[in-house]
């Protein structure tokens, strides 16, 4: 059985073996949070290891008042979120309601279609064309499997704009992915 405590103890007293064990543990998670958010290969990389860095200077101050992986989690979409803007590549505007449906709109026709994409690739595609305050509660529900609780402590968003998100997100996946479900129907 994982017993974060113990682990955050070896750490804190500076055992190598239970460093490398933590790293190892919550690494996927990171990247993965940060994936989601960040294109480039190479700045997904270096934000993954500045937020370990911030894990890491901040351990013996974590309380233990949530999971590990919330709070972990919740410094890696920080740190993300911090380098988009740093990049302008993010906006904390509303989005218009007009350019949210546009993604349906722009949905290849089933003629347009790459047979041989797998589904998975084509929800992928589709998350990634979310705006990014929708994409990043959808990735953190579903994916990451966190509560609407949790994902607001992770966000800085009150619960009831999560699940309104998560709500349009799913609504936007569907419109997206519907005609290629028709076209597999057929």
């Amino acid at each position: 059985m994982f017993d974060e405590n113990e682990l955050v103890q070896s750490v804190l007293e500076g055992n190598e073996y239970a460093y490398k064990r933590f790293v190892k543990q919550y690494e996927r998670l990171v990247f993965h949070v940060i994936v989601k958010l960040i294109d480039r290969e190479e700045d997904v990389e270096d934000l993954a290891q500045e937020v370990f860095m911030k894990v890491f200077k901040n351990l013996s101050g974590f309380k233990f008042q949530s999971k590990l992986s919330t709070w972990i989690v919740q410094i890696a979409y920080r740190d993300a979120i911090n380098y988009l803007k740093k990049t302008k590549r993010y906006s904390d505007n509303k989005v218009d309601i007009d350019q949210v449906y546009s993604l349906a709109d722009s949905a290849p026709n089933p003629e347009q279609i790459n047979v041989s994409k797998d589904l998975s690739t084509l929800v992928n595609e589709a998350i990634k064309k979310l705006p990014e305050h929708y994409r990043e509660v959808l990735v953190l529900y579903h994916l990451k499997e966190f509560s609407y609780p949790e994902i607001g402590e992770i966000t800085g968003m009150p619960e009831g704009t999560v699940k309104n998100y998560i709500f349009r997100a799913r609504k936007l996946l569907k419109e997206y992915l519907e005609p290629y479900v028709k076209r597999e129907q057929l």
